[in-house]
């Protein structure tokens, strides 16, 4: 039963603006989702124990016995460390991986390994800190991304939207609801491949790419501005601006190279229902964001919903600036919740 089990839940993200400048030390502007993932812990008295990640068909179980009696002295005591090669390769032989796999599954289960193995070793762990969840959510990040921002972790952890720059993250104060829908368009794409294309073009044409930069920075600050302007009395003129700021970006990213024919096709299904949309993350496919206007009918919106999903994209209507990593009781879920964590 769900009131036998802890239940945690986190925000999903995306960045509104900033993609690939922040790697050139530009603002990026991330906000927290209302589309969560969500935990659940539940005791057993098999001796075992279980993951079950259905999203993406990984079921495994490991004796408890046989972890507690690893040799686990790999991984360093005491604060939140980075993860070394070597210890990812011996982390391989307890998994009983193969040295090369790299597949998003594989590292999916070697990220739960390491932070069980680590918190339950640690005798500091108290799940109340925010700031000890963030640091433990940014060494998953690493062991499945290799050398992340940081970004995702923190704004799932602390939920809301914040402002990175350079390593620094700061909050914005009470940003506005803004609806978006979020759209998937299903395109495989690798992040490191296209953080280096934007590079090799920037070493290649610095005096385009590097104005490129500077605007899509100047764009991110307007944005911040624009936000924290909203959150007295949003206008429509602020909605009318918003949305010239994600054409503009959308136009800037594509000029840097990290754009793609899936992306551009949301974005003329969208224009053509009158509104605005622009990739979110590392581009060459992946998810895109469309502003949802207040003033939208609720035929208008299902009707551009209905032509994405024509495209093959999978679509979900949600809002900025959910609240971070929470606690839950079975109660408080909606029902389709907990339908779905009561079918694991």
């Amino acid at each position: 039963m769900l009131s036998e089990v802890l239940l945690v839940s986190a925000p999903g993200k995306v960045i509104l603006h900033g993609e690939h400048a922040v790697v050139h030390g530009k603002v990026a502007l991330a906000v927290a989702l209302n589309l969560r993932t969500f935990l659940r812990l539940q005791p057993h008295s098999n001796g075992k124990v279980d993951l079950n990640l259905p999203n993406i068909g990984i079921q495994r179980a490991w004796d408890v016995a046989k972890l507690q009696m690893l040799d686990t002295s790999f991984l360093k005591q005491g604060d939140v460390t980075a993860l070394t090669p070597e210890q990812m390769e011996k982390l391989k032989e307890v998994a009983g991986f193969p040295e090369d796999c790299a597949d998003h599954e594989h590292l999916a289960v070697l990220s739960f390994l390491y932070l069980y193995l680590s918190i339950c070793q640690s005798q500091r762990w108290t799940e109340e800190s925010l700031e000890l969840i963030n640091k433990w959510a940014f060494q998953g990040e690493r062991v499945i991304h290799g050398n992340p921002s940081g970004v995702d972790n923190a704004v799932s952890t602390w939920g809301g939207a914040l402002r990175y720059q350079q390593g620094k993250i700061s909050s914005l104060k009470r940003p506005p609801a803004l609806k978006i829908l979020l759209t998937n368009t299903k395109v495989p794409r690798s992040t490191k491949a296209l953080v280096a294309g934007v590079k090799s073009r920037l070493l290649k044409f610095p005096e385009i790419m590097a104005p490129l930069l500077t605007s899509i920075d100047a764009i991110s600050l307007e944005c911040e501005r624009l936000l924290g302007e909203m959150t007295a009395a949003p206008a429509p003129e602020h909605y009318l601006v918003l949305e010239e700021l994600i054409d503009m970006n959308q136009h800037h990213l594509n000029a840097l190279g990290v754009g793609h024919a899936s992306l551009d096709r949301l974005c003329q299904v969208t224009m053509a229902h009158g509104l605005h949309s622009k990739l979110t993350g590392a581009g060459g496919g992946g998810c895109g964001i469309t502003l949802l206007r207040p003033d939208l009918e609720r035929p208008e919106v299902e009707a551009m919903k209905q032509a994405l999903t024509s495209c093959g994209f999978d679509c979900w209507e949600t809002s900025i600036g959910a609240p971070g990593v929470s606690v839950h009781t079975a109660a408080s879920l909606d029902a389709p919740v907990r339908q779905a964590l009561d079918g694991l």
